[in-house]
């Protein structure tokens, strides 16, 4: 069975009174080198002895953890924030449990229906495992393989694992994308007006989003807290062909609405010259009524009159 994350329940000390331990220890060091041949070799002792206890000092902040190995040995993760004396031969690997954000370059992926889309997401993780983390996945040998960063060497140490971690958070981050947006269509002009869409889907491909993530990312203690599109687009190779299709549909939409309209006001404008019988109209005449106020009100451009003065005989 595999191990679990606990609690480190190993000696510790405060670190303030270490200090003074070893300031005292340094000066009984230095009075024994004052002494005969027997205490000579008890300085020397001493000396070996406070150089390794040197080693066992740690400095924890709020959202950092150490985890202790001894001597290949897992022996619990330290929490505790402030300043303590550990065990010098105890390994100490730290690592922060700070939220992280994961802003991943759009990818081309294929949704339901086949077409090429470009997709990103922007997400934000923390190690929530530190076991799983350090252990269940080759965290340290990547950190170890990684390009060296500027700072103390403990930084730089916190540093790489973070960053390989990061990695393989980007990696299956990528995965999960391409998994989830390859159930959806891009938009609703392929597939039922009441299906959801990576368009119109919103909280609901989130969601998704962030079950496939966390899913896939347990196995490395990694929790992901929020995940989000936050690019969508046609790849470029159909993007003008959809663009065209999408202008097409604006101008059968805006022409629906114009007919509409055109329409209810020509009834309207009829309905009122009968009711108030300002003229006679048999069919014929409606029906060019009909056509020219039809004309009038769909034409793209405006209207040029035509004054009848009479009737013109040959």
């Amino acid at each position: 069975m595999t191990a679990k994350e606990f609690s480190f329940k190993g000696f510790r000390a405060n670190g303030f009174l270490m200090l003074f331990v070893l300031f005292l220890l340094l000066g009984i060091t230095v009075g024994s080198f004052f002494l005969s041949t027997p205490g000579i070799i008890t300085g020397i002792l001493l000396s070996v002895l406070w150089l390794i206890c040197l080693f066992g000092f740690v400095k924890l902040e709020p959202n950092e953890a150490i985890v202790m190995i001894f001597f290949g040995k897992y022996k619990g993760v330290f929490k505790e924030t402030g300043f303590f004396w550990i065990n010098p031969f105890m390994t100490k690997k730290k690592l922060s449990m700070r939220a992280r954000n994961l802003n991943g370059a759009p990818i081309k992926v294929n949704d339901k229906v086949g077409n090429p889309v470009l997709i990103g997401l922007v997400l934000v993780w923390r190690l929530k495992d530190t076991y799983k983390a350090m252990f269940e996945i080759d965290a340290q040998t990547m950190a170890s393989s990684g390009p060296g960063k500027q700072g103390t060497a403990e930084s730089s140490s916190v540093a790489s694992k973070m960053d390989a971690f990061e990695d393989f958070v980007a990696v299956q981050s990528d995965a999960a994308l391409r998994q989830v947006a390859g159930h959806y269509a891009y938009d609703n002009n392929v597939v039922a007006d009441n299906e959801v869409t990576l368009r119109s889907g919103g909280e609901e491909i989130n969601e998704d989003l962030l079950t496939e993530l966390n899913n896939r990312l347990e196995m490395a203690g990694i929790e992901v807290l929020e995940a989000r599109i936050n690019y969508l687009a046609y790849a470029p190779e159909i993007a003008a062909v959809m663009l065209r299709r999408q202008q097409a549909e604006a101008i059968i939409s805006a022409r629906e609405k114009i007919v509409e309209g055109a329409v209810t006001m020509v009834k309207m404008a009829l309905d009122r010259i009968e009711d108030e019988d300002i003229v006679a109209l048999d069919a014929d005449k409606k029906a060019a009524m009909v056509s020219n106020l039809l004309v009038v009100l769909c034409a793209d451009e405006s209207a040029q009159p035509v004054l009848n003065t009479g009737t013109l005989y040959q």
